[in-house]
């Protein structure tokens, strides 16, 4: 007896070392960054900026842990309130500010915010706000200057786009909420289609909603489109997916430190079981949209289509800090309900300069959903059918990330008073002639992905001191891929209509009219509509 409390004494010698070195190197760094600071602010030359280099330094601690790992102090906890609900005080309004010496554009008032309903418009500039003048403010400021307490009134001094004419308007602050669900309607005749951007407060009821609805509407099958969602809360995944799998079923595992596992089931009946589902999901879903995706997967209850999902498989946690601060905090990885961890980059082992590597795919292992098919974890949700995405022209992307096709679209509102419905909204060779027009007058990137080569090699060769006896065959290469702006432009129109189409209808009739017109070229989901497995 002596002997086997001897060897569990023993057993019990590394746990209770390590712990207490965990907590001795705690301490030790607690005590040395305490004394520098005192040392600091004793000794240094210039006055300390204590809390500039306080919250330096503990952003520069948490980004060493992973990206979703960050202190919000007290005075951003409006953005926390936009993170987990979407929701903040104001008019409900985007805005464009061309410089500071400029004034606030009305760029897109909301579909029944304050701003639509007490007249705002497109195009309308907005001079002072509480008799503050706009000009020397920036973008934030000015939108800083518009938010606030709901049922609070500001007063906007505007110069109306039609008539030029510059009044004063009144407006009462409200909550203003952005919608998850973006859009939810009817694609043909059978299949219904539910456009989810994120997984904020109740968008579960949203989704539960817009599902009813078009069931009424006679759909037979339906499209879940996940496409660009980077997740929210997990219970609100939970919520969507019992839906349409049996009360009762898992559908997440979250397994945290020192044992702390939860796992998650449905705890309603489902509306539908039945129902033919397709998940469209691409690099840019992640998270709580993996948990959907890779939850209808296990249990073979809709098909995935489209391209890998992110692989976010990290659970984060809201901790109160003092002063009323806010710690969002990684405290599980989750794991879907065949075993797999989607989680695609390992934060705990770094390189040498700091760099983290995905998963190999040496170190994934297989898995099974219900129906007996492999699938795989290391790296997101890999989807049952692959749909490559469209590609685009580096003009395109110039177009579009620039500003370009927004700033034109203010252009074509000021010119045009109405437009046709959305379904018979297209864009005119005169139209499009009117953008070469604006465009060409724009600076911006519009190189073609060849010449950007081209230049690079160059360069290249100009370093190495080899240009000069090549310079005959550089330049007559040169000559063959240069193309002018106007040139590169009309070449590239069936790209970039879309783009300005979908600028243009959200400025007359708001940001649904954009996902419908979108859905008008889009070619992942004509693919996957077509596809035999559903």
């Amino acid at each position: 007896m002596k002997r086997i409390t001897i060897i569990l004494l023993l057993a019990l010698v590394p746990v209770a070392a390590g712990a207490q070195s965990k907590s001795f190197q705690l301490g030790k760094w607690t005590e040395i960054q305490n004394a520098l600071l005192r040392e600091l602010n004793r000794s240094y030359v210039d006055s300390l900026p204590v809390d500039r280099i306080e919250r330096a330094g503990i952003d520069a601690m948490l980004a060493e842990l992973d990206p979703y790992t960050v202190y919000i102090p007290d005075e951003e906890n409006e953005n926390l309130e936009m993170m987990l609900n979407k929701t903040y005080g104001g008019i409900g309004a985007v805005i464009y500010k061309p410089d500071k010496d400029g004034n606030v554009i009305i760029n897109e008032p909301y579909a029944g915010s304050p701003a639509a309903k007490y007249g705002l418009a497109c195009g309308d500039e907005i001079m002072a706000i509480d008799g503050v003048t706009t000009h020397g403010l920036d973008s934030k400021e000015a939108s800083d200057r518009m938010k606030g307490k709901p049922g609070s009134k500001v007063t906007f001094t505007v110069k109306k786009l039609r008539s030029g004419e510059v009044v004063d308007i009144d407006i009462i602050r409200e909550r203003i909420h952005l919608p998850d669900v973006e859009y939810a309607g009817m694609l043909d005749a059978r299949t219904g289609y539910i456009l989810q951007t994120g997984f904020t407060e109740n968008v579960s009821q949203d989704f539960r909603e817009a599902f009813l609805k078009l069931k009424r509407e006679g759909m037979e099958r339906l499209v879940i489109d996940l496409r660009g969602n980077g997740g929210g809360l997990l219970q609100e995944a939970v919520n969507i997916v019992s839906l349409f799998v049996p009360r009762g079923s898992v559908v997440v595992t979250s397994r945290g430190a020192a044992g702390e596992d939860r796992t998650y089931k449905t705890t309603t009946e489902p509306l539908d079981t039945q129902i033919p589902i397709i998940v469209l999901v691409d690099g840019g879903t992640a998270s709580s949209s993996e948990i959907v995706a890779g939850a209808l997967q296990d249990y073979d209850r809709a098909t995935i289509m489209g391209k890998r999902t992110y692989g976010k498989g990290l659970v984060q946690s809201i901790r109160s800090l003092p002063y009323n601060g806010t710690l969002k905090v990684t405290t599980a990885k989750y794991y879907t309900p065949s075993g797999r961890c989607v989680q695609a980059i390992d934060y705990s082992h770094r390189n040498e300069d700091g760099s983290v590597g995905h998963i190999p795919d040496s170190l994934t292992h297989e898995f099974r959903t219900a129906a007996g098919r492999i699938v795989r974890d290391g790296g997101g949700i890999t989807p049952d059918v692959d749909i490559p995405l469209k590609e685009y022209s580096r003009l395109t992307y110039s177009i579009v990330l620039g500003g370009i096709a927004e700033q034109y679209a203010l252009e074509y509102v000021r010119k045009h008073a109405s437009i046709p419905a959305v379904d018979a909204f297209h864009l005119s060779d005169a139209d499009y002639a009117d953008f070469i027009a604006f465009a060409k007058n724009k600076e911006f990137d519009y190189r073609s992905s060849a010449k950007t080569l081209y230049d690079q090699m160059r360069a290249q060769l100009r370093k190495d001191g080899l240009e000069e006896g090549m310079k005959t065959e550089l330049d007559a290469l040169e000559k063959a891929i240069n193309m002018e702006k106007e040139q590169f432009l009309q070449l590239k129109r069936e790209e970039i209509t879309p783009f300005l189409e979908e600028e243009i209808v959200v400025r007359y009739y708001f940001q649904e009219a954009g996902v419908r017109l979108r859905l008008r070229y889009d070619d992942q989901l004509k693919t996957a509509l077509t596809s035999p497995t559903i």
